[in-house]
């Protein structure tokens, strides 16, 4: 069931966040918004591709990978659940 993985990321990740690690308020904006499309994603339940939002997760990927090791490897495996929906 890649949707429920694609959730079960998504809680990981608010839970991450929850622990408040020191991001910026523009970081953390931003991986919010990013976590609404996602949802969005999900409750349209769309299996059309939307390269878009699996270009924005990598660019978090690619933004955080350094800095916050944990945040990107939780989206990188949004994007692996993106990816195995066709989305």
């Amino acid at each position: 069931m890649p949707a429920r993985e694609l959730q079960e990321q998504l809680n990981t990740l608010r839970e991450q966040l929850d622990q408040n690690p020191p991001l910026s308020e523009a970081e953390r904006a931003d991986l919010h918004a990013l976590m609404q499309q996602i949802e969005l994603e999900l409750e349209l339940e769309t299996k059309t591709q939307d390269s878009n939002l699996a270009d924005g997760v990598n660019l978090a990927v690619e933004r955080f990978e350094l800095e916050h090791p944990t945040i990107a490897g939780t989206l990188r495996n949004i994007v692996n659940s993106l990816v195995s929906m066709g989305i």
